[in-house]
């Protein structure tokens, strides 16, 4: 303060005798520099503006997202595919019908025989060209392939169906799209609605801004404006919407600035990408690119003259005009573009009639924003970051080939919906929510994942982000463990009451879900009747860092704590952590992370470098073989019995239904000869569900399984396994063939001795069969 008061003691404001000494304070100097700062204001201010707008324009107008594809469907004769069923393909993949298949992308279904011109496509690896063809089907499979001149084909491969596109780092799934994507009629409707002078002015059109000024003193009021596209355009990349002069003054000289630096096609193009079409959720639509797949579900360029005339007519209001809530007033604001461009001399009269004439598509209202699987998508983007170089995601226009099966992911969905709202009716709740992941369990390649039991939700993802207790799928795991450590599948377990002493004093005390001890039981039967007790006794036999250490090789990343409960489940894993680890046990041992993308490539198709995906034999094929076996034994005869009656005879699946306390979280994952399915239930605020395994997720399931048609789960047996009878009543392994014998495979060198029983003993193995028996009877009657 001293310093400061001494400061304030020696300072005064300046004397003319002062101002003498030093010219330069002088009324004519000092005047001289008000002016000259006056005078490089408006230039500082106007290099602000062109930096602001340089950086802005350059940095994001052609910003080209990653398009994000399906897997691509091979056709040939013998495919399980229904006709219906490729047309909702073709439709997702933006093909459209036409009788006379005048283009590429378009097809004509008559009865039984699809025609259709398909697309040339890129694959990076090898190239499909455009051609025509004829495809027969009888019982909901292709019976004939052939081109359109009847020359038989074996094989042909269609352009995958793109499903999303998002910048890979940010995560937006904006679609733009560049001017030779553009249809010419969308940009005809644009000038004749908004800017007939476009390209005639310099960004601002003086007479336009006089014919609205006019217009508005004769109206009293503002009923027409001036702006031009470029103008418009100005304001939505750059500047607020308050109406201020300001604002306006600022708005004009951009626009100037703009139309200085850059072409007419490259302004047009820009607007067409940023002009605002409409809402969902919290998400607002920017660009035509993203509002025709929002609105329509196809890509722009496969829009009609009507469809891109209601488009235009968005942006005057998209609220007020949107077709989904005011189809009649979408419609009206629709015939008014046309009649628009009818009078800018666009299109004829009768083009405009015929446009005028064409209904409000059918599934408006169905809309699901960019991409209609959001739960796949997430996931494609979280592995994009994972697997590839942050680098090498800055590349514009990548092309990334996932894994998705649409027609996989529609049965899944569909089974949600007609298992999950039984399953409402039946318990009371009116909120089930539910997760489904389906994978090919040799390759890894997810086909299908549900993160929600409504189709299409865009919120939470439980999938992949949602852990809940996975209560009994643990326990495979735990019998895989003693397995690898000296037991066998007939193994005597005590399923009998135990107490667990835990390190802060207390007391564990579990209990079978019947509430009952079911005495000395085989270590098979214990799994499929997925016994608490006894497995309980074997996990801490064997030891809890045994039973982690077999879960971390199964594919476990998360750490686990060791405690007792984790034996029963206690243990938060998401859906795909499930399926990560049944994925190694159902492919015989062999670990290979589950993915979602096959392959990125750049703009010029040269596959990117990704970091290698790696196969490892995790497990022993003899212990992964008798696990596999156990499992089949808990369909057929514990707790998944109830799948008996989804499936065909002979599917002979393999699985494990999963509860928590207070039924909380209801599970199932199962595998057959080709697919893996991990489905969960509950309730999101974690009320108790009351479904057990058995009645909730393993009925998803077996829908699912249903509706795919899998094949057969037959398990290949390792040389090392021998097959032998055993007698479950006996407990024991029995040379003959008994009424109550099972057979079971053991590792040959640990094969348990027999135990003979002579002809006679009740237990041998009647040869003469079920009719011979009954002749002996109806002889024996007789006499």
């Amino acid at each position: 303060m001293k310093i400061i008061n001494k400061l304030k003691k020696k300072w005064r404001w300046p004397t003319r005798e002062d101002l003498r000494r030093f010219p330069f304070f002088s009324g004519k100097v000092l005047a001289a520099a008000v002016m000259l700062v006056i005078l490089l204001l408006p230039v500082f201010y106007l290099r602000h503006l062109d930096r602001q707008l340089r950086t802005h324009f350059d940095g994001q107008r052609w910003e080209i997202p990653a398009r994000v594809y399906a897997r691509s469907l091979e056709l040939y004769p013998g495919l399980a595919l229904s006709a219906e069923l490729l047309r909702r393909e073709l439709e997702l993949a933006g093909y459209r019908q036409d009788r006379q298949l005048a283009s590429a992308g378009s097809y004509h279904l008559a009865g039984a025989t699809l025609n259709l011109h398909t697309r040339a496509f890129d694959f990076g690896n090898s190239q499909e060209p455009a051609r025509h063809l004829m495809i027969r089907f009888a019982s909901d499979r292709i019976t004939a392939l052939a081109t359109s001149a009847g020359q038989p084909l074996e094989l042909v491969r269609l352009d995958p169906a793109p499903i999303a596109a998002f910048h890979p780092l940010q995560h937006e799934d904006r679609v733009l799209v560049g001017r030779q994507e553009i249809p010419e009629a969308l940009v005809q409707a644009l000038l004749a609605v908004e800017d007939r002078n476009f390209y005639h002015h310099r960004g601002l059109d003086f007479r336009g801004i006089g014919r609205a000024l006019l217009a508005n003193l004769r109206a009293r009021a503002t009923v027409q404006g001036g702006s031009t596209l470029t103008q418009q355009l100005i304001k939505n990349m750059y500047l607020t919407r308050e109406r201020t002069w300001g604002r306006k003054l600022n708005e004009a000289v951009m626009a100037l600035m703009l139309e200085r630096r850059y072409d007419k096609e490259e302004i047009i193009t820009a607007y067409i990408n940023e002009v605002f079409l409409g809402q969902d959720g919290r998400r607002a639509i920017h660009g035509f690119g993203l509002a025709s797949q929002f609105y329509f579900r196809r890509q722009l360029s496969d829009l009609e003259l009507p469809e891109l005339a209601l488009l235009v007519g968005l942006a005057k209001g998209p609220s007020y005009y949107d077709p989904r809530r005011f189809p009649e007033r979408s419609r009206q604001r629709r015939d008014v573009v046309l009649q628009t461009m009818v009078a800018a001399g666009f299109i004829s009269p009768a083009a405009a009639e015929q446009a005028q004439a064409a209904a409000l598509a059918q599934d408006l209202h169905a809309t699901g924003g960019s991409t209609l699987f959001p739960a796949f998508v997430g996931l494609v983007h979280r592995q994009l970051r994972e697997n590839y170089r942050e680098e090498d995601l800055t590349g514009q226009g990548l092309q990334i080939f996932t894994t998705l099966d649409p027609q996989v992911q529609w049965r899944v969905e569909q089974a949600l919906d007609d298992i999950v709202t039984q399953l409402e009716r039946q318990t009371g709740h009116q909120r089930i929510q539910a997760a489904v992941v389906v994978s090919r369990y040799d390759s890894g390649e997810i086909e299908a994942l549900a993160g929600s039991r409504i189709a299409g939700d865009r919120g939470f993802n439980r999938a992949v982000d949602a852990r809940r207790p996975i209560g009994s799928l643990i326990k495979p795991a735990v019998y895989l463990c003693a397995l690898e450590n000296g037991y066998d599948l007939t193994s005597l377990l005590e399923d009998r009451a135990i107490v667990v002493d835990l390190e802060d004093g207390s007391q564990w005390r579990p209990r079978n879900y019947d509430q009952q001890e079911h005495g000395t039981v085989p270590l098979y039967e214990a799994l499929a009747q997925s016994y608490n007790l006894a497995t309980v006794r074997l996990g801490l036999e064997l030891g809890l860092g045994r039973v982690i250490a077999t879960l971390e090789r199964l594919g476990l990343q998360r750490p686990v704590k060791p405690y007792p409960s984790l034996l029963l489940g206690a243990l938060e894993l998401s859906p795909l952590e499930v399926s990560q680890f049944y994925q190694t046990m159902a492919s015989g041992g062999f670990y290979s992370p589950q993915r979602v993308i096959n392959r990125v490539t750049a703009a010029d198709n040269q596959p990117l470098e990704r970091f290698p995906i790696r196969v490892e034999q995790r497990l022993e094929p003899e212990p992964a073989f008798l696990i596999n076996s156990a499992m089949q034994k808990t369909i057929s005869q514990g707790t998944g019995r109830p799948l008996a009656a989804y499936l065909p005879a002979g599917l002979a699946p393999a699985g494990k239904t999963g509860s928590t306390d207070g039924l909380r979280d209801s599970w199932f994952a199962g595998f057959t000869g080709d697919r893996l399915v991990v489905v969960w239930l509950g309730l999101d605020d974690n009320r108790p569900l009351g479904l057990s395994g058995a009645s909730g997720a393993l009925l998803v399931w077996g829908e699912i399984i249903r509706a795919l048609g899998s094949r057969p789960l037959e398990l290949a047996t390792p040389p090392a396994i021998e097959w032998a009878w055993y007698d479950p009543q006996r407990r024991e392994r029995v040379r003959f063939r008994t009424a109550q014998a099972i057979q079971l495979p053991f590792v040959a060198a640990k094969v348990p001795a027999t135990v003979d029983r002579p002809p006679g003993s009740g237990h041998d193995f009647d040869e003469r069969g079920w009719l011979g028996r009954k002749l002996d009877q109806l002889m024996r009657g007789r006499q």
